[in-house]
């Protein structure tokens, strides 16, 4: 129940709201925006596994001195993943999502960092329900 709120919540964001962005640019229906909705959620763990997988190698290939500049910019760059998601799906799907430039992918970047921290609550709102 969860998945899919979360899912048709951001095909919303997707068909309506990110396109009031100046630069962004979306083409087709609700039933594109919900496939769209499902691969952006695909590349955006995509991103952070191949954020987290390359730290982790600088970490142990410097003996961990990488962590000196790798900390604060997790701490100060986490915001730009979603961004960078949000880019690759308008290179991969560009019949149906268009991003300009760099400043409207970080501005969408940020809104979909928004509605995933709002979406994530969920869990208090609508808990899993025990059926044994």
């Amino acid at each position: 129940m969860r998945f899919v709120l979360k899912l048709v919540i951001t095909a919303i964001v997707f068909a309506l709201i990110l396109p009031m962005i100046p630069g962004i640019d979306f083409h087709g229906n609700f039933l594109i925006a919900i496939l769209l909705a499902f691969a952006f959620g695909i590349f955006l763990w995509l991103v952070d596994l191949l954020a987290v997988t390359i730290s982790a190698m600088l970490t142990i290939g410097s003996l961990g001195l990488a962590l000196l500049w790798l900390i604060p910019l997790w701490i100060l760059g986490f915001w730009l993943l979603p961004a960078v998601a949000l880019k690759w799906l308008a290179d991969f799907f560009p019949s149906y999502l268009t991003i300009s430039s760099w400043g409207a992918a970080i501005v969408g970047g940020l809104l979909m960092l928004l509605v995933g921290i709002i979406t994530s609550s969920f869990g208090k709102l609508f808990p899993k329900s025990d059926t044994t």
